[in-house]
């Protein structure tokens, strides 16, 4: 202790030197030592810092004067209050002194001070005493008119302060707000400014009352009819509030906007521009509220996106192309005469095209309106003069785009060839798309002519709108691109051209070459290719590397796959020389950047692919090249990917020269960790062995061989699929190889028959693997043993189906083997059934043996093997008298998978089961359900009839669950012909409308309606947007907790009480949450937080699932602590810990996702709550679970609707 004060006293003698020098060297020692975190300074040596930085701010030299500021921000926070307070005193005196340098300095320290107070609950009264010392000195300052830097350098303070700290100052908020006001007709235009931020700072954490005082004000002023000049500030404040001040606004807009309108009509350019500016902060921060007035401000903006009095746009500009040059020189002289700097006009063009894309960004309800309305007058302001102007108009015109994109479904880039672009969902496309289609000749006709043009920017502009466009309407570009190829030649030829330019023009070109079929290029490769080749060859790295990417899809234009060389009518042959040269060089080359390295590698490989026959000699020279970037570390990924291409191309290169060297590298990357390259290695293997199995000697197999029987494991199931999928190849082209692992490799993969993970994919890939096994006839393993070693595990387990360590899932799975097996070898499956048959009906067998042989018997029947044996049948039915539940189960999906084999033998019989036995109702529906599934709509129309006729004699059935199936069976069997029997599904609806449902007086009613709204909300929300106005009240009212639906039910001694209402709460909370994620832009978010904040408050179920949107902040907050930091009451049962344990995890999750908002520690609470979490040890473990373990803030578990 005494050391540090003994150096630091060492130190302030040295800053009383007088050599600058001396100073400048201690007080940077000062800053380096007060830095540390373990430095403690006693009171003595804390007073004796503080004095001495003061006083170097006086400092002559100026670099000790910035060094003793920077000192000032780690002493903040090591020095007691009442240093500090010093501090604080000394720098606002400084502030209001004559000495400009001096106040300069001083207000950086002020800044720095202000930077370094606590937000935390701790340091709460220290940030709080020191704001109020400076904000009484600065409204002292402000109140100085004579000297106006005094006023700008309090305004810059309190603008940080407020920014920062703003909770802190809620005392001052109104003193504040009394002295900004009047700085806002200051005469000197910097103080207005600066009072308009300051009082931006202040509006989000300012009272209601306040806000409302603020705006209050400044309508009542525009009211006055103050000069122009002043009307401006009022303005440009109401916009700087709005932006910052958020919703709140929106309760005053009915007033302000009339005001802002009538301001629009004043010939001011500048006025109009803030009008404008106004309005976009209104459209972006209460697009509710301007609903009403959105028809007139659209109607403003497109009267003055055309506004400029001083230049007279020809009417003719229709002109041929050919006239273009004589109208350029005219242009630029007519611009030299108009460019005087009194034209503000384009300010206003410019403000009212960025209002109207807040307006086009904001609702895409109105999408149809906009192509009607804006969309004609956004292309003709292509035309635009001043370039700024027109990049804005560009960028508008990108975001309807990207609107008509987010709605339409179509999202891929990549059209198949020889398809209409639109023809796919013909019936489906949407409205918006249709009239873009109809847009796209203007477009390309008022774009193209800009393609040409010396402005760099609008060149950019125009090909970010064009790649959107490529994006929005795959393939609508075909017919034009002669029109565009002079355009993006002319970028990429061009000297003057930057090289932002150039990669915009080469990124543009790849997604058009993506998004349009290749015979559309071929007639202009003469002069595509040149120019892109040129860029292969530039200097600079990011510009080789897009143009390699241009280049791999020009291969593919010049060849495109499975066509024979000269198909078409294009021959490629006197392309492909320039083309391979340059990318062989820069293949060659190892000193080049790594994404430039792995590009050409990959172009080669498309050149190789595509174009293989043309290279002659050249190609094992290529080939050995791969061979060694397979070997490097940094490139061998990308060379598995290109191998794995030229590999199965349809030209069959001849690969013998590295096959041998090639396996043993891969067979190397089995072992490796890294996945990405194990799975790349995988499908190049297969990829291998399937188009070259004959150029492969057995013992070059040997490497890859030994490696596989680890990869197929649970752990991993991807990539064990992908490695089975290798070994089905395997079975077909080698045999040979396979037997010599066979006794390793099965092993595992039966392990992975009888996982309970086995599914989709992988399942997929092991019966194909099955089948080849047993048809290869290599291993030891014929049909009987396969089957032996899928059953056995279910004979020899004990009587339950769950032990034995095999799992109740994995049935199914080997169920599914054992027919992809029989329909292998049918010649065996006579056998296999009869067997089968045996199994079910001897009383000996363990119930799993039964269960496994009445799913085998209904897979078999699925492929139609069965016929309609009677034997079968009478099996089945038997099998529904059992006791064991498993045993019925199985039953009734054996009987419906049979009747998808075989509809006429079995479908009759079940229909007559399910009339006439009551009793077993629910099994023959379940086997109903799974007909009318999986049958094809061809094959099950005959029988609709008798099937709808079934299904509504049982829908008013007393079993709930009975009833819940039916409606699955007749909600499946009305797709089979929509057309007929939606309308007299409709028809049972007794209330016709789904909107009466909501509102049913029987409570079970609601429930299910709301369930049915959440599934169309999670679905198809195109088809609810319209309806959120009429639906929302109905969704809010059953959130809440209705007192009449609580019952108290005696049980013995206890009361218990009963919530009748608990259901329909949840449906309607679950529904808010698929609004969140489907629906946001129609939803009020604070009247939908209201109804969360009640949420929280509710039944445990409710508050668990209700917590989980990042949309709220203060009011939640209160109650997220209750939840993290609530406990249990003694003695409870370790039930109530675990419902505790998950809702302090759920609350901890809306934690998260809350902290994640930016800026959300301005929040005083919040801010504390914060604090709190990290310095609570259990609530800090929570938090880290919750954000590492469970994949951060993703969206939680959706709430248990069982």
């Amino acid at each position: 202790m005494s050391n540090v004060s003994y150096h630091i006293s060492n130190l302030l003698e040295k800053m009383t030197s007088t050599d600058k020098d001396f100073r400048f060297m201690a007080t940077n020692d000062l800053m380096l030592e007060l830095q540390k975190d373990s430095i403690k300074l006693d009171e003595d040596s804390e007073r004796k810092v503080v004095t001495m930085l003061l006083k170097l701010l006086e400092d002559k030299n100026g670099e000790v004067q910035n060094l003793a500021v920077k000192c000032l921000a780690p002493l903040v926070s090591k020095v007691k209050e009442p240093q500090v307070e010093t501090m604080v005193d000394t720098l606002c005196s400084n502030m209001v002194s004559d000495k400009e340098q001096l106040r300069d300095i001083s207000s950086m320290g002020l800044k720095t001070v202000i930077a370094e107070l606590p937000l935390s609950s701790s340091g709460l009264n220290l940030t709080a005493s020191v704001c109020k010392k400076i904000t009484s000195q600065l409204i002292g300052a402000m109140g100085k008119q004579e000297d106006v830097s005094v006023q700008l350098e309090a305004l810059d303070i309190l603008s940080d302060m407020l920014g920062r700290l703003s909770g802190a100052l809620v005392g001052f908020h109104s003193s504040l707000l009394s002295s900004l006001l009047p700085q806002l007709t200051s005469p000197r235009m910097a103080v207005r400014k600066r009072s308009i931020l300051a009082l931006g700072h202040l509006v989000p954490c300012c009272s209601p009352a306040l806000f409302s005082q603020l705006t209050e004000h400044l309508l009542t002023e525009l009211a006055k009819g103050p000069p122009t000049s002043v009307t401006r500030t009022y303005i440009q404040c109401l916009a700087t509030i709005s932006r910052q001040g958020g919703h709140r606004v929106g309760e005053h807009l009915e007033k302000l906007i009339p005001m802002v309108v009538k301001f629009t009509g004043v010939e001011d350019d500048e006025l109009r521009e803030y009008c404008f500016q106004a309005f976009e902060a209104f459209i972006r921060r209460c697009p509710k509220e301007m609903s009403p007035h959105v028809a007139t401000v659209t109607k403003l903006c497109l009267k003055f996106m055309t506004f400029d009095p001083n230049y007279n746009y020809d009417d003719d500009e229709e002109e041929e192309e050919d006239s273009m040059d004589i109208e350029d020189g005219l242009d630029e002289e007519s611009d030299d005469e108009y460019s005087d700097d009194d034209d503000m006009s384009w300010k206003v063009r410019r403000s009212s095209i960025k209002c109207l894309e807040a307006l086009i960004g904001t609702r895409r309800d109105l999408l149809l309106s906009f192509y009607s309305s804006v969309c004609p007058a956004l292309l003709a302001r292509f035309k635009e003069r001043e370039e700024n102007v027109r990049a804005d108009v560009f960028a508008a015109f990108s975001t309807l785009l990207r609107q008509t994109r987010v709605g339409s479904s179509h999202h891929g880039l990549v059209v198949a060839p020889g398809s209409d672009p639109g023809s796919g969902r013909g019936e489906e496309e949407e409205p918006a798309v249709a009239m873009l289609k109809k847009q796209v000749p203007l477009i390309v006709k008022a774009l193209h002519r800009q393609l040409k043009e010396k402005s760099i920017k609008s060149r950019q502009g125009c090909f970010c709108l064009l790649t959107e466009l490529s994006h929005t309407l795959p393939g609508a570009l075909e017919p034009h691109i002669p029109a565009l190829i002079p355009g993006i030649v002319f970028s990429l030829t061009d000297k003057s051209t930057s090289s932002n330019m150039r990669i915009d023009a080469l990124s543009f070109f790849h997604v058009l070459l993506l998004s349009h079929p290749p015979q559309a290029f071929q007639p202009h490769m003469q002069v595509l290719l040149p120019p892109v080749v040129a860029c292969v060859e530039d200097s600079f790295y990011k510009i080789t590397s897009e143009a390699l990417l241009v280049t791999q899809q020009l291969v593919r234009v010049m060849r495109p796959q499975g066509q024979t060389a000269t198909a078409g009518g294009f021959d490629p042959k006197p392309f492909v020389r320039q083309v391979f040269s340059v990318t062989l060089k820069r293949l060659k080359a190892t000193d080049i950047d790594q994404e430039v390295k792995e590009r050409a590698i990959s172009c080669m490989g498309h050149m190789v692919c595509h174009l293989g026959d043309h290279l002659g000699a050249e190609l094992q020279g290529v080939l050995a090249i791969f061979l060694e970037r397979l070997k490097n570390e940094i490139t061998r990924l990308t060379t598995v990917r290109t191998i794995t291409l030229i590999a199965a191309s349809p030209i069959k290169i001849d690969l013998s020269s590295i096959l041998s060297e090639t396996l043993s590298v891969l067979g190397s990357f089995l072992r490796k960790n890294q996945r990405a390259l194990k799975l790349g290695t995988l499908a190049c293997l297969t990829a291998l062995v399937t188009h070259h199995a004959a150029a492969i000697k057995p013992a070059a197999l040997e490497p890859v061989l030994s490696e596989l029987p680890a990869l197929v494991d649970e752990a991993d199931m991807h990539v064990s699929q992908v490695s089975v999928t290798l070994l089905t190849c395997m079975a077909k082209a080698c045999p040979s190889s396979l037997a010599k692992i066979s006794s390793s490799v099965l092993p595992g993969v039966f392990r992975l028959v009888h996982s309970p993970l086995l599914q989709g994919g992988a399942l997929a890939a092991i019966l194909d693997f099955m089948q080849a096994l047993v048809l290869s006839k290599t291993s030891n393993l014929g049909y009987s043993q396969l089957l032996k070693s899928l059953t056995e595990p279910f004979h020899s387990s004990p009587s339950s189906v769950d032990g034995g360590g095999v799992h109740r899932q994995s049935i199914h799975s080997v169920a599914r083997c054992v027919a992809a097996l029989s329909s292998a070898c049918p010649k065996e499956t006579p056998g296999t059934v009869a067997g089968l048959i045996q199994e079910v009906k001897s009383p000996g067998s363990p119930e799993s043996a039964r269960v496994l042989a009445l799913l085998c018997l209904g897979e078999v029947g699925r492929s139609g093997s069965l016929g309609g044996s009677k034997e079968v049948q009478g099996v089945i039915l038997e099998a529904f008298t059992s006791t064991s539940e498993e045993v019925k189960t199985a039953a009734s999906c054996a009987l419906g998978s049979m009747a998808v084999g075989s509809l006429n033998d079995f479908l009759p019989f079940l229909l007559k089961e399910i009339s006439s036995q009551p009793r077993r109702q629910y099994l023959l529906l379940h086997s109903l359900k799974e007909v009318i599934s999986a049958c094809p709509a061809s094959s099950l129309s005959p029988h609709v009839e008798s099937i709808w006729a079934l299904l509504f004699q049982n829908c008013e059935c007393q079993e709930e669950g009975t009833r819940n199936l039916v409606a699955e069976c007749l909600g499946k069997l009305t797709l089979v012909n929509p057309a007929q029997l939606l309308p007299r599904l409709k028809q049972q609806l007794k209330a016709g409308d789904f909107l009466k449902t909501l509102q049913d007086n029987d409570i079970n009613v609601r429930r299910v309606a709301l369930v049915m709204f959440n599934s169309a909300a999670h679905n198809k929300p195109s088809l609810i947007r319209g309806l959120l106005g009429t639906v929302l009240p109905h969704l809010y009212k059953e959130t809440q907790i209705r007192k009449d639906l609580i019952r108290e039910v005696e049980m013995g001694p206890f009361k218990h009480t009963v919530d009748d209402g608990l259901d329909v709460r949840k449906a309607a909370f679950e529904c808010m949450y698929t609004l969140l994620d489907s629906c946001l832009e129609g939803l009020d978010v604070l009247q939908f937080l209201d109804h969360v904040e009640e949420g929280l408050k509710d039944h445990y179920d409710i508050r668990v699932g209700g917590k989980t949107n990042p949309h709220q902040l203060k009011f939640c907050t209160t109650m997220l602590i209750h939840a993290c930091v609530g406990a249990v009451k003694a003695g409870s049962v370790k039930q109530e810990f675990e419902k505790q344990e998950e809702l302090r995890r759920s609350a901890m999750r809306a934690v998260a996702a809350l902290l994640a908002v930016p800026e959300v520690e301005r929040s005083p609470s919040m801010a504390d709550f914060a604090n709190q979490i990290r310095t609570n040890a259990d609530m800090a473990s929570i938090y880290q679970s919750v954000q590492g373990g469970e994949g951060g803030l993703g969206p939680a578990e959706s709430m248990d609707m069982s």
